[in-house]
């Protein structure tokens, strides 16, 4: 089984932490959020990916071909124009050989939640895809696909619908097990009234021609939209690993305590009577002034922190 990536969104809700960088490579202690999902497709024996990306996104060629450890066989793309998930499938398609995991770079789940939905697809040698669910407030419906479903089978599934239009609240979130099957729909599919070329009507299109389509719902998903997002991640990540708390600050001034959990990279410079934590990463070359207290933050790679601030929950660039 392949995997494919889609990375070439600029993550505009993000900004201004995406405008010197894309949305994939926003770190999650110490890795970009994409490795982060490679890393989990990896522990489910995934080895060969597709990662589509903006041509301009210089950076996350060179950290995947130069940077990551990742054993994987991996087949870059270029998105021109941000023209919607099925347009950058589409131009993924070439190298798509067989029965493939679909992942937006900024969607998140435990290995646990990747292993049920590969081993859902296994036991089912009827279906042509698989979509994961989850149940969200009404009001939340203009965000995202919403399905309806008959038992574990996908009927329909529209996009972005009005919650006074929405046929439920079930939501199909960007991770997807499909078959080649869905590759001879790409090309029917129309221009949307918000200018991109939607996966959902190319999934709806299988449907209407009798193609078996599931759904399976997920407990537990984190999904990078905004920077309360990437702090909460971190945060989360911190605490699920706060056995792997890592220190490797250049200087650490007198006086200066470190509680734990923390992650501090290389170049990182504190200054002398300082709290660093708990719950704080901070990123390669960041600069933090005598005094500072800080708890519940990430410090963005080379930022700077003046003498005496008291800085807590919130990303700092």
């Amino acid at each position: 089984m392949q995997a494919v990536i889609l990375a070439a969104g600029k993550g505009s809700r993000l900004a201004p932490i995406t405008d010197s960088r894309s949305k994939g490579m926003l770190p999650i202690l110490g890795k970009p959020i994409a490795e982060r999902i490679f890393d989990t497709l990896v522990g489910s024996s995934l080895k060969d990916f597709v990662l589509v990306v903006s041509p301009e996104d210089r950076e996350i060629r060179q950290y995947f071909l130069e940077k990551s450890s990742l054993e994987i066989n991996i087949q870059f793309v270029d998105q021109f124009k941000r023209l919607g998930t099925a347009d950058a499938l589409r131009l993924a398609a070439p190298y798509i050989t067989g029965d493939f995991v679909l992942s937006a770079c900024d969607s998140l789940v435990p290995a646990g939640e990747m292993g049920n939905l590969i081993e859902t697809w296994s036991k089912h040698f009827d279906i042509q895809g698989l979509l994961s669910l989850e149940r969200i407030p009404l009001q939340d419906t203009v965000k995202t696909g919403i399905v309806t479903m008959n038992g574990e089978s996908v009927t329909g599934i529209i996009e972005k619908p009005a919650p006074e239009e929405a046929p439920s609240n079930i939501s199909s979130t960007p991770l997807y097990i499909f078959s080649t099957r869905i590759l001879d729909y790409l090309p029917q599919v129309p221009l949307s009234s918000r200018g991109e070329y939607e996966l959902q009507d190319a999934i709806q299109m299988m449907i209407d021609d009798g193609h078996s389509v599931h759904g399976l719902f997920l407990q537990d998903r984190r999904t990078l939209t905004t920077a309360d997002d990437l702090l909460a991640i971190n945060l989360q990540f911190l605490d699920r690993q706060s056995d792997d708390s890592k220190v490797e600050a250049q200087q650490i001034g007198h006086g200066t305590k470190i509680i734990e959990p923390v992650y501090i990279e290389q170049g990182v410079v504190i200054g002398a009577n300082c709290q660093i934590g708990p719950g704080v990463y901070i990123e390669e070359n960041a600069r933090i002034g005598e005094g500072a207290q800080l708890e519940n933050v990430v410090i963005l790679f080379g930022a700077r922190i003046p003498d005496g601030v008291d800085l807590g929950d919130q990303i700092i660039l």
